[in-house]
């Protein structure tokens, strides 16, 4: 099963070097790297070309005009350039355990999507990792303990790693709600399927839950990768939510229909 990771990002490269320097520790090496570029200035390009050398199944660096937020329109972009069977989405300020690629590829089953979560990290310290360069990938439970016991992060659970948990993955395969981009491993075969990601969904907010319901109607089925494929999530401000009322109309109207394709979606570039 080849995998590819599509990583979305937006001038924020400090952020992204903490990640792409995770990726490169992983116990399990083989997948490629999308980066799929919301319109960031040079500094990106030049981080990505510097990373390229450490990851031998290749890095590539997918990019479009700043118009505003359209991760939907870039991370369609990004699928189209991979012939991968498994894609992971996640985000550039989100950094994985070495686990991460091992426990997605153990968690892959036909006719599932994966939806996995996030630990999120406190201002001072996401400026502490930052600019000391931690290597969070490689921390022990121990070192966990105490950033929580300082409010570092938000919790610890979702760190703990519980295998063999196969029958509670799959208790809500009906589920959407929840689910984020941020941890999301799909099929290929499925994504093509439903048209990717719906690009009339523009600035911050519900593309992701758009597609979960499309990939529902489409026949797959949610499985959850809690206690086995966690993020830590750097902080950030929030990101700007003028587009959101509009976009939760936008959802309402898909969940009173019975629609499968996005309307906006891969097509436009094949």
């Amino acid at each position: 099963m080849r995998i590819a990771l599509i990583i979305t990002t937006y001038n924020r490269p400090e952020a992204l070097e903490a990640v792409l320097d995770a990726y490169s520790c992983q116990i399990d090496p083989s997948f490629e790297i999308l980066i799929a570029d919301d319109g960031s200035s040079r500094s990106t390009k030049d981080l990505i070309d510097h990373y390229k050398e450490r990851f031998s199944f290749g890095l590539q660096h997918v990019w479009h005009e700043d118009l505003g937020f359209r991760a939907a329109a870039i991370r369609n972009r990004a699928s189209l350039l991979t012939e991968a069977d498994y894609l992971i989405f996640t985000d550039g300020d989100c950094i994985p355990d070495i686990h991460f690629v091992s426990s997605h590829r153990a968690l892959a089953k036909a006719n599932r999507f994966v939806a996995g979560n996030r630990i999120l990290l406190s201002k001072s310290f996401t400026e502490q990792v930052l600019s000391q360069s931690l290597k969070l990938h490689r921390w022990s439970y121990r070192h966990w303990l105490h950033a929580r016991f300082k409010g570092d992060i938000n919790r610890l659970l979702p760190m703990l790693r519980i295998d063999g948990l196969s029958r509670l993955r799959d208790l809500q395969p009906m589920r959407w709600q929840g689910v984020k981009t941020c941890n999301l491993a799909i099929w290929r075969k499925d994504f093509l399927a439903v048209n990717g990601f719906d690009e009339s969904y523009e600035g911050w907010g519900m593309e992701d839950s758009d597609l979960v319901i499309r990939l529902l109607r489409q026949g797959c089925r949610h499985r959850s990768a809690r206690f086995m494929a966690c993020l830590f999530h750097l902080w950030h401000e929030e990101n700007d939510r003028s587009s959101l009322a509009q976009n939760q109309a936008r959802l309402s109207k898909l969940l009173s229909e019975q629609g499968i394709k996005a309307l906006r979606g891969l097509d436009q570039y094949l």
